[in-house]
């Protein structure tokens, strides 16, 4: 009797120490974490297989690990609050398990939006809505965002004071600002371009000063164009950003050809409406959405002034479609006598007057 009494008492005494309770807590969190995981794994899984969204899919995978690990990390921190530690270990054991929560939520959420960019990017390529080159900075750029902010959090709960930091941050960034001004103006330029959405890869367009070329890419610095005699023009992005742009291929990518003809005074004006309209018909690369119009313009000084208003399905066939129909202008008007005029000046030589014999 004495024997089982003083096993009792050992067994309340051993109870009501710390560390059998701290025991107890981290197996009841390491159950909940067991929990957890057989819940994503025979729920949340065969939920998400059913569904056609495969982001479900992948951030159920990244996140795995993560929550169950993350409960039991809890389980341990709460153990910690269950005893008085002593200094430093009050601080220093607290921060390492904050610490390895951020770590181990930080590093599948940087593999998910890595995912999520490559996922994307062939998508945003085949649209044209920016270059290569830019992507990739833009993703660089993001990821080193990504890690700055976790660096800011993690010396945050080290209770590392930020504002010397922050400070020479500003002064180095103002440095860097003065030394690379032109590079910092086109790239923000080149973002401003594919925010805007002005013009995109396969565009047309002209520029202030006349250049006219189909845009092949947009870079981080530049973007360039190719004009119809296959010649590379490079254009620094800072002045695309400031400069007047005509884009012929928005916001539809048909483009309108004007073509002014003349015929005589004296020509049947149906006629030559019905002749321009039969030629403009009689092309295959016109467009046949909209119909081709004739208007007359003005009466000259020896002619008639007709244009005739069509549309092309893309703006690099401007000059060939131009070509074509002067041509066929040309021969029918021929085949149907109607007559284009020319300018005619008559010169009349006055023979100079017969000097006066004194």
């Amino acid at each position: 009797m004495d024997t089982a009494t003083q096993l009792l008492d050992q067994f309340h005494a051993m109870i009501g120490t710390t560390l059998p309770r701290q025991l107890v807590v981290v197996l009841v969190y390491a159950l909940l974490a067991k929990v957890a995981d057989i819940f994503i794994d025979r729920v949340l899984k065969r939920f998400t297989a059913f569904t056609r969204i495969a982001f479900d899919d992948v951030l159920i995978e990244f996140a795995h690990q993560p929550i169950c690990w993350t409960i039991v990390l809890l389980g341990l921190e709460h153990a910690l609050l269950l005893t008085q530690l002593d200094k430093p270990w009050e601080t220093i054991l607290p921060a390492l398990l904050k610490s390895a929560i951020l770590i181990l939520w930080f590093v599948p959420l940087f593999r998910l939006i890595h995912w999520a960019v490559d996922e994307n990017a062939e998508a945003v390529m085949e649209r044209g809505k920016i270059g290569t080159d830019l992507f990739l900075l833009l993703k660089n750029v993001l990821r080193v965002v990504a890690v700055a902010i976790g660096l800011i959090w993690l010396l945050a709960i080290w209770r590392v004071n930020l504002t010397p930091l922050f400070a020479s941050a500003g002064i180095a960034g103002i440095a860097v600002a003065l030394a690379a001004k032109d590079t910092l103006a086109n790239f923000f330029g080149g973002v401003s371009i594919f925010a805007d959405r002005s013009f995109k890869v396969g565009d047309y367009i002209i520029l202030e000063k006349a250049e006219r070329g189909e845009v092949v890419e947009i870079g981080i610095r530049s973007t360039r164009l190719k004009t119809r005699d296959d010649v590379l023009i490079t254009i620094p992005n800072s002045l695309l950003a400031t400069t007047k742009i005509v884009n012929e291929s928005a916001p539809i990518p048909r483009f309108r050809i004007r073509i002014p003809v003349g015929v005589a005074y004296g020509s049947d004006v149906d006629e030559v409406e019905a002749t321009l309209l039969a030629v403009a018909a009689a092309n295959p690369q016109v467009a046949r959405e909209q119909e081709p119009r004739v208007r007359l313009r003005s009466l000259g000084d020896s002619s008639l002034n007709f244009e005739l208003l069509l549309w092309v399905e893309d703006p690099s066939l401007k000059g060939l479609v131009t070509h074509q129909l002067l041509k066929a202008i040309y021969r029918t008007f021929n085949e149907k006598g109607i007559v284009i005029p020319f300018p005619q000046r008559d010169v009349h030589l006055v023979p100079p007057a017969t000097e006066v014999q004194p």
